[in-house]
């Protein structure tokens, strides 16, 4: 009998010291378990995580493409047209004395000399910056004459057309453009006068009309009034394409707003002989030929033209 008050310390079998070395064992194993799977789990993931890796390296270390450079482009010439204004609205670099380095083969030796229809290349490769720099070219650059030379001295308001005029006469006036013997004509083949020479109001900015204007549709014949040479010939700004000639007596003949022009600078005429084709190109409400007569070969040495005219066996 167990003593009274006290408590026996129940021995464990032989089953329940099994089942406990069973129970560490087990848990002994398990551990090992548990750590493979997790680093089983962590080699799977880590593939995963690469290709993402060198997806974002790749982004950083790829050049970005680099923007292609536009082609040169073919530009056609249109009536109004001159080499600055061209290479203002087309942002050439370099202005237009870089344009017409580009197209002087096209062009010719005189860069205010450009006619209707002319096709010129805009953005060509000699606009590269190391052609830029080249010696050779600066000097084709500084000796290339300003093509808007003459513009500046012409106020827009002496070319206007005679259909808005004050002071237009507005019964034309016809005349006869058959050379005399002594090789005159007039300006036109049917020359009828819209404006007259002096005509005054506001519209002109000197208060006169320095010239005298007919009546021409576009495309109609300008033919050269009598024998000379062609001092300037293309665009002029306010007076549009025109034509300038020198004639054997010194004077000075001028036929604007022309569509397009026949003749070049130097080149020698004789009257009655085709320069160009009327129009409405410069400061021109409508098509019309502006003739004028002068001492010196810019504005402002006007005189009657039809009285020049006349002295020389014209009648208008």
């Amino acid at each position: 009998m167990p003593a009274k008050g006290k408590h026996r310390r129940p021995k464990s079998g032989p089953i329940s010291r099994g089942v406990l070395a069973a129970g560490t064992g087990g848990a002994a194993l398990a551990l090992p378990l548990i750590g493979a799977t997790a680093a089983n789990a962590a080699d799977q993931a880590a593939p995963a995580a690469k290709p993402a890796a060198a997806s974002v390296a790749a982004a950083h270390t790829a050049p970005a493409a680099a923007p292609a450079k536009a082609a040169p482009k073919t530009y056609s010439v249109v009536s109004g047209d001159y080499l600055s204004k061209i290479a203002a609205e087309h942002k050439i670099k370099g202005g237009w004395e870089k344009l017409y380095q580009d197209n002087r083969s096209t062009v010719g030796g005189d860069p205010s000399l450009i006619h209707p229809g002319m096709k010129l290349t805009l953005g060509a490769k000699g606009s590269a910056p190391a052609e830029k720099s080249a010696a050779p070219e600066a000097a084709p650059k500084k000796a290339a004459p300003a093509p808007k030379a003459a513009p500046k001295q012409a106020p827009k308001g002496d070319t206007i057309s005679a259909d808005d005029s004050e002071g237009s006469d507005k019964s034309a006036q016809p005349g006869s453009s058959e050379a005399t013997g002594s090789g005159w004509s007039a300006p036109l083949a049917n020359p009828n006068v819209t404006t007259p020479y002096r005509a005054s109001g506001a519209s002109w900015s000197s208060g006169y009309h320095t010239g005298s204007d007919f009546q021409a549709a576009s495309g109609t014949p300008v033919l050269a009034i009598g024998p000379g040479t062609v001092v300037s010939a293309g665009n002029s700004g306010s007076y549009g394409n025109e034509v300038v000639i020198k004639h054997e007596d010194g004077m000075y003949s001028q036929y604007a707003h022309q569509s397009s022009l026949n003749v070049s600078v130097g080149q020698t005429v004789t009257g009655g002989q085709q320069i160009g084709l009327s129009g409405s190109t410069g400061n021109s409400t409508g098509p019309h030929l502006h003739f004028e007569v002068r001492t010196g070969p810019s504005y402002g040495s006007d005189v009657d033209p039809i009285a020049y005219l006349r002295q020389h066996g014209v009648s208008v």
